[in-house]
């Protein structure tokens, strides 16, 4: 007969084995033995109670760690094309300096109305996104529009190798042209929308309307964005019970209604180098101090259901977006640097100066690292500039560039701007806010206004060869160069005009994120774009009993019927063990009852299987 041993983890004198002379019967084993058998059967129950069971506990902090360190890693893997479920589309985002292409992948809807599909960007078999790049930008076609799709069949023909060829038909295409695009006569951008939509669809097979060519505004831009941002930070998932971050929402139409009750979404600060954008939702009705701000108001205002259907109105989401040109931070210091022209040019005519014409006689800048050198070349002429470090000083001197109002509710340029439940809210910070903070600071992440102010006036004072030393020595960021060095004062001292004095966060506001990318990602707004455009999709693989049913009711059914399929397969591995040791028990007996006849004198029976 076979012997086994069981020994796991347990010190060695709870080691024992077992056969059929020796079986582990509650009546001949030791109590050692039982206790690790009990423990074992403990420690497998708890597991099971925590991780399957408590969803709103222990198991919904494995499902937000664990899930997402699982699910980071199964977005790294390449896409699998063999897989006849997986789902394709692509947007191409014509902007003003080129266009990109990008394809994104998604599985079947999971049959619940009120999820969005599970849209990833897809991976190449070299694991990198497939996503592609042209330039110039299609804007430069507007003389010759006739070439407009020729121009962007590369990126289709990169799309067309990468999607399997049975699944063109029922891939969407998006061609959503921006900047550059805008600023064309209507005329020059309905002649390059009309080549597209007049040749594609003759060269490929992709799922391509008229309406999914078009020229989108910066409303609908900044909206995209923030829909994505969400989307990967997981604010459009069903809440928890004791979830922290949650909002009332005053939905649209149901005032009569009680508010809803979902996850908290994050606003999106954006500061590039010619502009700055804000885009966060506005969960409650806002009023307005006049008609004419309330007209305002509604060009800045988007209203959108992210719903698979129109009449779940719960999924509708009221967010407050624009962008200021102008307020860049490179765009900003052209106008400071305009500034100070205005200023040397008219006080050397009236006191019959030279400051700044010569190296001799600088400018005195407060806004550049002390001792630092710096030329503003305009109109022929060269003025010459030496940092003072002021920081406090030079936050003073470009106050004004807000073009701030006494108007209420209003920020930079006196624009509307709906009031921010500093209190329950959160913000992420992108572009110049993270390299302010991250590049030379070291301070990118969580915003501390007094942590980033001290180490803002500490390198506005610090002396210029002190900052190129440390440069070359490579303690900054691999991303600074001597131009950050040179800005990165002026740059820190808008950044916080404009978020403190401009969109009016307190001081000790403490929500806010500096990042350039959300879970290792770069979020693009071609993500939020597809994620809107595609959210009538799901309709497809939802049952109707499922879409009509609750989504409490279809959890709940799924779960029930998870604790049937576990419990019966506990009891029928229960009942093969028992079956299987009363097996041995009478086995044992005959071995014994064998030993005894041997033992009289008795020839031995044979053995019985």
């Amino acid at each position: 007969m076979g012997r086994f041993y069981i020994s796991c983890l347990f010190p060695a004198s709870w080691h024992f084995s077992f056969s059929a002379f020796t079986c582990p019967r509650p009546f001949n084993t030791t109590f050692r033995q039982l206790t690790a058998l009990a423990l074992v059967v403990v420690i497998l129950t708890l597991l099971y109670v925590l991780l399957v069971l408590d969803k709103n506990g222990w198991g919904r902090l494995y499902q937000d760690k664990g899930d997402r360190y699982f699910t980071k890693l199964l977005d790294m893997e390449a896409t699998d094309i063999k897989n006849p479920y997986l789902n394709y589309g692509i947007v191409i985002d014509c902007g003003s300096s080129g266009s990109r292409l990008f394809v994104y992948c998604w599985p079947r809807h999971n049959g619940n109305p009120h999820d969005l599909l599970d849209i990833k960007q897809m991976r190449g078999r070299n694991r990198q996104p497939v996503v592609m790049k042209i330039k110039p930008g299609i804007s430069e076609l507007a003389a010759t529009p006739e070439k407009s799709s020729d121009y962007l069949a590369p990126l289709l023909n990169f799309a067309a190798d990468h999607i399997p060829h049975a699944k063109h038909r029922e891939t969407p295409l998006y061609i959503l042209c921006t900047a550059g695009m805008r600023v064309l006569p209507e005329n020059q951008q309905n002649a390059i929308l009309e080549d597209l939509r007049t040749d594609i669809p003759l060269n490929f097979d992709f799922l391509f309307a008229d309406s999914h060519a078009e020229v989108i505004s910066g409303k609908q831009e900044g909206v995209y964005a923030w829909i994505g941002i969400n989307f990967v930070l997981g604010r459009f998932d069903h809440i928890s019970n004791g979830e922290d971050s949650v909002v009332e929402v005053k939905v649209p139409g149901t005032e009569t209604q009680a508010a809803v009750v979902r996850k908290r979404t994050t606003g999106v600060l954006d500061m590039g180098g010619v502009s700055t954008q804000i885009a966060y939702e506005v969960p409650k009705t806002v009023s307005f101090a006049s008609s004419q701000q309330e007209e305002l108001a509604k060009n800045l205002l988007a209203e959108f259901n992210l719903g698979c259907d129109a009449h779940h109105t719960e999924h509708i989401y009221r967010v407050y977006v624009t962008t200021f040109l102008g307020f860049g931070g490179n765009a900003a210091r052209k106008r400071y640097e305009e500034h100070i022209v205005h200023k040397i040019t008219l006080t050397n005519r009236l006191l019959g100066q030279k400051t700044g014409l010569t190296e001799e006689i600088p400018y005195l800048d407060p806004c550049l690292p002390a001792d630092s050198k710096d030329e503003i070349h305009q109109g022929g002429r060269t003025l010459y500039l030496r940092g003072l470090g002021d920081f406090d000083w030079c936050r003073q001197i470009i106050r004004p560039f807000l073009n701030k109002t006494n108007e209420t509710s209003t920020s930079l340029s006196g624009v509307y701007q709906p009031p921010v439940d500093y209190l329950n809210s959160e913000f992420y910070g992108f572009s110049e806010f993270y390299y302010c903070t991250e590049d030379v600071l070291r301070m990118g992440g969580d915003y501390d206004v007094a942590k980033f102010t001290k180490a803002a006036k500490d390198y506005c004072v610090t002396k210029w060869a002190v900052l190129k030393d440390r440069f070359e020595r490579g303690l900054y960021s691999r991303h600074a160069d001597l131009h950050r060095l040179k800005y990165q004062c002026f740059k820190s001292a808008w950044m916080y005009e404009v978020l403190h004095s401009g969109f009016s966060f307190p001081v000790n506001y403490t929500n806010l994120k500096t990042a350039q990318l959300v879970y290792d990602k770069e979020v693009q707004w071609t993500l939020g774009a597809i994620l809107y455009r595609t959210r009538y999709l799901p309709l497809r693989d939802i049952p109707l009993d499922n879409f009509k049913g609750n989504h409490a009711h279809w959890r709940g059914s799924s779960f029930v019927n998870n604790h049937y399929v576990f419990f019966g397969c506990f009891l029928v591995v229960l009942l093969s063990i028992l079956l299987y040791l009363l097996r041995l028990r009478r086995i044992h007996r005959r071995t014994q009852h064998h030993g005894r006849k041997g033992e009289a004198g008795l020839p031995p029976m044979p053995d019985v299987a």
